[in-house]
């Protein structure tokens, strides 16, 4: 995609970051507790602990979107990555998730972790293919849809 840009997040884009993300999980699981209070105060709850948000652009529309969650210094999860429906198929997904890790890469972070289901193949095999490794899931994941956790080790 040539004309897919990616820019940080801005307040006048966080019902769009929150609508992507209820339109993937409600497809393929159930919305739960944690998703509701990270949508609905995405600025409070991600950019004002430490994280960061980004979204894919293609010309004036928002068709993707990522953030990054702050767990301790270097260390940030990768969640709540979507790309809208109308735009799959079309490589966005790798392409923020490219981006997403030389951000982590040019910020020396130490690693990037994410949780993510098995039923999500398409998703699992990006992550592999970019060097992410399965480790082994706590036992109380916060969401009911985590059955699997990856690590990528940049250190």
């Amino acid at each position: 995609m040539n004309n897919l840009t990616f820019i940080p997040f801005l307040p006048k884009y966080a019902k769009t970051f929150k609508n992507l993300n209820l339109e993937w999980i409600k497809k393929y699981f159930e919305v739960e507790k944690k998703d509701i209070e990270l949508l609905n105060n995405c600025e409070e709850n991600i950019i004002n602990k430490g994280g960061y948000i980004f979204f894919a652009k293609i010309e004036d529309t928002i068709v993707g979107c990522v953030a990054y969650i702050k767990i301790k210094e270097n260390v940030y999860e990768l969640g709540k990555m979507a790309v809208s429906e109308n735009y799959q198929g079309k490589r966005i997904g790798q392409e923020l998730l490219n981006y997403a890790i030389n951000f982590a890469k040019e910020k020396q972070w130490e690693q990037v972790i994410l949780y993510s289901s098995v039923k999500l193949t398409n998703a699992l095999h990006i992550y592999k293919k970019i060097g992410f490794k399965e480790i082994p899931l706590e036992p109380n994941v916060v969401y009911k849809r985590s059955s699997i956790k990856m690590r990528l080790n940049l250190k």
